[in-house]
């Protein structure tokens, strides 16, 4: 049984706002499998190539992002019971305003065009100028806020930083505005996007997810109290370490920093690891294979980080940083995202219906339970085609000519799949929210009149 209690599930926005996110997400995500399906061969071969850059930003814009945004317009109000403000107009201009600018983003990277460049950046600058003033009202006005409102405040201030620092790249690339050290900031912006950005907010909302859903134990309070700041502090000594150029003579400190955000997130993993082998709940579950898939990732990622500080590959660093990139964007953050895709959408289906049956007084028609929404049979084939397409991915970054057209064929066949999942669950949540739908009131024979 999913604990709400400490939810205030009156406070959710219309199911519309966070669906539109959600089902646009895996657009994206089949539109970077066609690239690289079509154009890999130019792509795998080094990391700073403007397909590769496209192909980067189609997934962490196009899927990471809409995932990221539309959740926390979802999740505000009924974690912090504190309602984002004008959530209809938000949540509509930001999701039309991601959608653009992560495209124009994408075929600036491809063109070189100045003006594409900049007409992407007033996109995506507006996009999420908006998104943060509306969220940071929401979060900032509470008095007492919890742990997981905490770690979203430190998210929300993460993505600011990832949007200035993605800002200044994009302009430095294309000759914009001179840009010292470009790849330099391309590497911190890169860095606190997927640790910053995705990587705190993923945290913070397992503090409420992985309990309610999964029917685990809490999280330890000290890692909830901890945690988030201790990341949050490690990045940004690392951005001065490595920005100011007092520190120029040697990296070590800046590299211990990095290391105190690699400890948070290993800790993470095997906190996360060790409660959901003590779930209450021992009927299977496919979301559990999304969650460990993505916590072993994390894990093999910060060890892969780790032999790479120790021992640095000078011969091999383009193959280290495209399996830690693939291994962080696809192996951890896609994982956990499916993961909890699977739970919300289904939630938010039932939720919003049994709030509809209620407040009609109708008994009369079935609302269906969550496991309707999305079957486990559906979910486990995506499931493994998600899989098969991270290690297939993987050994495309070593042997390319063998692994590369199969890796991108099964990465947009797992995301079609689950886009379609998605769908069917939104199919059948609108075919009982019609059934629960009095019929319109007809012409009355006789009104205000003798008969």
């Amino acid at each position: 049984m999913i604990n709400t209690v400490s939810l205030s599930l009156d406070q959710a926005p219309p199911i519309s706002i966070p669906f539109r996110f959600f089902l646009t997400a895996p657009l994206f995500a089949i539109g970077a499998g066609l690239e690289l399906l079509i154009l890999g061969d130019e792509m795998i071969a080094t990391r700073w190539s403007p397909l590769t850059l496209g192909l980067t930003h189609l997934l962490t814009l196009g899927v990471l992002g809409m995932v990221m945004c539309g959740a926390l317009l979802q999740m505000l109000p009924v974690i912090a019971g504190s309602p984002v403000p004008r959530v209809m107009l938000v949540g509509t201009l930001t999701h039309l305003l991601l959608i653009l600018g992560t495209l124009l983003l994408t075929i600036s990277f491809l063109s070189g065009s100045v003006v594409v460049t900049l007409a992407a950046l007033t996109c995506l600058g507006i996009c999420f100028g908006l998104f943060v003033i509306a969220a940071g009202i929401a979060l900032w006005r509470l008095v007492a806020p919890g742990v997981t409102i905490r770690g979203m405040r430190l998210t929300l201030v993460a993505l600011v930083v990832t949007v200035i620092l993605g800002m200044a790249a994009a302009l430095g690339y294309v000759g914009i505005a001179p840009i010292g050290h470009l790849s330099l900031v391309t590497n911190i912006h890169l860095g606190w996007g997927l640790l910053g950005w995705v990587g705190l907010l993923l945290v913070s909302v397992s503090f409420q997810l992985v309990p309610m859903f999964q029917i685990t134990p809490e999280y330890p309070s000290w890692v909830k109290r901890y945690l988030p700041s201790s990341v949050f502090i490690g990045l940004f000594a690392w951005l001065l370490l490595k920005l100011v150029p007092v520190m120029a003579w040697s990296d070590a400190p800046a590299q211990l920093a990095v290391a105190l955000v690699v400890s948070g997130y290993i800790l993470f993993s095997v906190t996360t690891l060790r409660l959901l082998s003590q779930r209450k709940r021992r009927v299977p579950d496919v979301t559990l294979l999304f969650w460990r898939l993505g916590m072993y990732a994390l894990v093999l990622c910060a060890l892969l980080w780790i032999g790479g500080a120790l021992f640095p590959p000078p011969d091999a660093a383009h193959y280290f940083s495209m399996l830690l990139g693939i291994g962080l964007i696809q192996g951890v953050a896609l994982s956990v995202i499916n993961g909890m895709l699977y739970k919300i959408v289904p939630f938010l289906c039932w939720f919003h219906l049994q709030n509809r049956q209620m407040a009609l007084m109708s008994m009369t028609v079935r609302v269906p339970h969550m496991k309707e929404f999305v079957t486990d049979r559906s979910a486990k084939r995506q499931f493994h085609l998600h899989l098969s397409g991270l290690v297939f991915t993987l050994a495309a970054a070593v042997a390319p000519l063998w692994f590369l057209r199969p890796a991108a064929l099964l990465f947009i066949l797992s995301n079609s799949l689950l886009l379609l999942n998605l769908a069917a669950a939104v199919q059948k949540y609108r075919a009982t929210f019609k059934l629960l739908t009095p019929p319109a009131p007809g012409p009355t024979a006789g009104v205000g009149g003798t008969g």
